[in-house]
């Protein structure tokens, strides 16, 4: 078994769409206007999944965190520290809600944002 890909259920499926095609510089597999989009970064899919749709499809509802388009962690890893301040600084003025400014961790590790952008400088 290996990783093939991850999902996000989404409220406003246009807007994710441009942030993680035109901000973050994932390739689009599917039109923008589709219940499910496919997306690819460094051959990862990533999928979208409209919240609606979704619980049409499974026919159940579902709880979502009020106030966010969609909620969970990814790490974009970048090669130095001063890209993850750049990164960090172009999600936002994108439209990113901020959850922490980049910061150095004790195991040699800038992040930001709940991990969304990080360089290494651990060695490991």
């Amino acid at each position: 078994m290996r990783l093939d890909g991850f999902g996000l259920l989404v409220e406003d499926m246009a807007k994710m769409i441009r942030f993680y095609r035109d901000v973050l510089g994932f390739e689009i597999r599917e039109a923008e206007d589709a219940s499910n989009v496919y997306l690819v970064k460094d051959g990862t899919l990533f999928l979208l999944y409209g919240r609606k749709d979704f619980e049409k499809m499974t026919s159940r509802r579902y709880e979502y965190i009020k106030g966010l388009n969609g909620h969970f962690e990814i790490a974009l890893y970048v090669d130095t520290f001063e890209e993850v301040d750049e990164a960090y600084k172009k999600a936002v003025e994108n439209g990113a809600t901020s959850v922490l400014e980049p910061e150095h961790e004790p195991w040699g590790r800038k992040t930001s944002s709940g991990r969304l952008f990080c360089a290494d400088r651990s060695g490991a």
